[in-house]
């Protein structure tokens, strides 16, 4: 398996969006309820605004080059609050090629085009227990809890960050 990844263009919405809506359903099922699941992903991965996070922030997918599909994605920003910081808004592999690294190499690429940040913020579901270790794994640490409401539905997440200094 050889995986590349690159910066993501026009054709690769439609593989985003089946990443993104692969891995919620699996990774938030009995979490999030499907019905907010289905409504975030609606808006949030719409045609449009995956062409605007292409064109607003740092947008990558990983593409396994044996099967010819995307199979993950990492969008990053710089903060716009916190100077020299970054925020990674969203990472996503799909389950069957999860525990290969691919997520790491996301990171990893998104922290190389990303230069001059001292750290990494995120936020991640306080029941998404994989997604906490895989974070702890990579050098997170939490910085607080927070709730934040979707569509009248409370979401428990954790900031966490990546000290790079």
């Amino acid at each position: 398996m050889t995986i590349q990844i690159r910066y993501a263009q026009i054709e690769d919405v439609a593989s985003i969006q089946y990443v993104a809506h692969t891995t919620w359903h699996v990774t938030y099922k009995g979490i999030i309820p499907k019905k907010v699941q289905q409504d975030f992903l609606r808006i949030a991965y719409s045609d449009g605004n995956v062409r605007r996070r292409m064109e607003r922030s740092l947008l990558l997918v990983a593409k396994d080059e044996t099967e010819g599909e995307i199979v993950g994605f990492a969008n990053f920003s710089k903060s716009t609050t916190i100077q020299d910081a970054a925020e990674l808004w969203a990472i996503y592999v799909v389950p069957e090629y999860q525990g290969r690294g691919i997520g790491s190499e996301l990171i990893e690429k998104g922290l190389e085009d990303l230069p001059g940040i001292t750290c990494l913020f995120l936020n991640v579901e306080q029941e998404n227990l994989p997604g906490i270790a895989f974070y702890i794994s990579k050098g997170f640490s939490k910085v607080n809890d927070l709730e934040e409401t979707f569509n009248e539905y409370t979401l428990k997440t954790t900031r966490m960050v990546l000290d790079l200094a």
